[in-house]
This record gives C-alpha cells, sequence and structure tokens, in this order.
C-alpha cells in the first residue's frame, strides 16, 4: 500500500523537516491551484511525469509559471524522446492519482525508478509547495529541506536548469 499523507508527515518529522499543510478542495491543475495564492506563502509548483523510450522515468518539478519545451527537454536531461507517464505507471512507481503529482510520491517509489530533476528556477523560493500525496491539502517545505527529504528516500535530486526564459506572467 502507498503511503498516506500521516506517514508521509511523519516521515518528514523523524527527518526533523518543519512543514505545515493547509487542507482545500481538490485541486487537479494549476489555475485551480492559483485561486488559492494569499493563503499559502511560498513558491507553487507543478510536476511533469514523464518516461522515455528505454522506460527511463522521471519527474520534473518546476514552478507553476513556468515554461518548458517538451520537445528538447529530453536532449537538457541525457534521456530518450518524453511522452508522459500513463495513470498507472503514476500509481504503481509514486502512489499517487493523477492531478496529485508530487515529489513527496517518492517515498512510495521503494525501487528508485524516477529520476527526480528540480528546476534551478524553482530553487531560488525559499519555501516550496506541493501536494502531500493527494490533492485535498498543499503542504509547504523549505528547499533545502526537499532536497534532504528527496535523499532520504534514496532520491538525490538533480537540480538543473530545465525551464525556458522568464517565467510566464
Amino acid at each position: 500500500m502507498p503511503a498516506t499523507p500521516d506517514e508521509l508527515f511523519a516521515f518528514l518529522d523523524r527527518l526533523d523537516i518543519p512543514h505545515t499543510t493547509a487542507a482545500h478542495p481538490p485541486l487537479f491543475t494549476v489555475e485551480q491551484s492559483q485561486a488559492l495564492r494569499g493563503t499559502i506563502p511560498g513558491g507553487h509548483t507543478k510536476n511533469l511525469f514523464l518516461k522515455d523510450k528505454k522506460d527511463t522515468v522521471f519527474l520534473v518539478v518546476l514552478r507553476e509559471d513556468a515554461r518548458v519545451d517538451l520537445k528538447t527537454l529530453h536532449h537538457r536531461l541525457g534521456a530518450g524522446r518524453f511522452s508522459f507517464g500513463s495513470a498507472d505507471l503514476l500509481r504503481a512507481l509514486l502512489g499517487v492519482e493523477p492531478g496529485a503529482v508530487t515529489p513527496f510520491g517518492v517515498i512510495n517509489d521503494t525501487e528508485r525508478r524516477v529520476t527526480v530533476v528540480l528546476d534551478a528556477a524553482m530553487m531560488e523560493e525559499a519555501i516550496l509547495n506541493y501536494h502531500p500525496l493527494v490533492n485535498t491539502m498543499t503542504t509547504s517545505i523549505g528547499r533545502d529541506d526537499l532536497v534532504r527529504f528527496l535523499a532520504a528516500t534514496g532520491h538525490p535530486p538533480r537540480i538543473e536548469r530545465v525551464s525556458d526564459g522568464p517565467p510566464e506572467r
């Protein structure tokens, strides 16, 4: 069984990683989450669950307003051409449903199949926000603490500039 939000929070607590979580109605898109602005401080994000032709899986995490060229991203990451990972693969590896994709999902990737890529532009934010395995909550965490969490799950992240130009505004 995949980890629950409470199990995720307990794992963060064991690592002495501060976190706060706000409950809200289910959110499925960046547009829906933008309605929360002002109530949840910090950088808001989007997550791309991708796989290449060799079945290498990537989770690319960016600011919600970042632009990325999916046709050339595989060159930047030294991978084969990307497609979006299926909902079944998402459930199998990260233990989350579409609409709840999150770097916290790697807690469920015990085989360490997922390579996490954090966009350098996103990492300029001191506080970052992600769904804690479900899309009815948002958890805020420090950027350095996110890196510690990922490393503790066996997923040391690649921090690279993958977004193109200035964020969309």
